[in-house]
């Protein structure tokens, strides 16, 4: 399988796509450098967490960086894995490779985790860049607990991109045709970014309308739109990242006048936020691993015949 994976990282790291995504990467990290610098210093952020107002101050213009990367993951998960098994049944290279005293199962662990490694350099050479030169820029160092969260965080997206690159993985093994997988790929992406945030009002005013526009009304129709979007790993991805990064983020739904009187407004400690987004992150996990595992199953089933 290491040899799977060697031979699969030199493919990804000459290829033009890789290029690409690395100066995505690149133009995602100037831009949240930009908006750090622009918004930062008019940000009330308190004491302990100046360092992660690098990563979630948007500017005037330019958003923050922890929402261009919630759009950047999907696109190079997708660009890794859209033809990871198609193109090689294609060529007829996969025939060969398999007809070779090599496991059926090192191909599809060895494409997965070579795209895993690839993206995991990519949004570590980000997390670095926007750190140091943040770091430079605003002069105050990190501390213990801002350091560890940006470990989550960073593991996070990690999990993030995975579920993007197995499921385009899948596609690549469902459909032969690699215009067909991109577009399937595409097409999920699009829908779990934007169209569910279409539809999500439709949904709650239907099964909790508001007609009276009592507080009990507006709470439960607001929770239903959010239970509605958090069918998206994009939603789960952006809140898990907005508690992760942002102490002061207390809760993830609407409360009541009552509960937000008596609410201490002191930072969240590191336990406490990652207590509050659990559920999100290991709903992420279970999404990449089912992803990973159908696929999985589907290629050791599949029959593979030489062109």
């Amino acid at each position: 399988m290491f040899a799977i994976i060697r031979k699969e990282l030199a493919d990804y790291v000459t290829s033009i796509r890789f290029v690409a995504s690395f100066i995505l990467v690149l133009l995602v990290s100037v831009a949240g450098l930009w908006a750090a610098r622009e918004g930062i210093r008019g940000a009330s952020l308190p004491e302990g967490t100046v360092f992660l107002g690098l990563f979630t101050t948007s500017g005037t213009v330019v958003p923050s960086l922890t929402y261009l990367v919630s759009l950047l993951i999907p696109i190079i998960g997708i660009a890794l894995g859209f033809d990871a098994i198609n193109s090689e049944r294609a060529g007829g290279t996969l025939s060969r490779v398999l007809a070779q005293p090599v496991f059926r199962d090192s191909v599809i662990n060895g494409k997965f985790l070579a795209g895993v490694v690839t993206l995991t350099i990519m949004v570590g050479t980000m997390l670095l860049l926007v750190a140091g030169y943040g770091l430079n820029m605003i002069g105050v160092p990190p501390s213990a607990e801002e350091v560890i969260r940006l470990f989550f965080y960073f593991f996070l997206t990690i999990v993030y991109g995975a579920f993007w690159l197995g499921l385009a993985i899948l596609f690549s093994i469902v459909f032969q045709r690699v215009a067909a997988s991109l577009l399937f790929s595409l097409a999920l992406w699009l829908f779990f970014s934007i169209f569910i945030m279409l539809i999500a009002p439709g949904i709650a005013n239907a099964i909790a309308p508001t007609a009276d526009g009592t507080e009990a009304e507006l709470i439960r129709n607001f929770e239903l739109q959010r239970m509605v979007t958090r069918f998206s790993p994009n939603i789960l991805f952006q809140e898990a990242t907005t508690v992760l990064l942002v102490p002061l983020v207390r809760s993830l739904g609407m409360l009541s006048v009552s509960q937000a009187t008596y609410m201490v407004p002191n930072p969240l400690s590191l336990g406490q936020s990652i207590l509050l987004v659990w559920p999100h992150i290991t709903s992420l996990i279970s999404l990449s691993a089912v992803c990973f595992a159908v696929s999985y199953v589907l290629f050791m089933r599949q029959e593979i015949r030489a062109t």
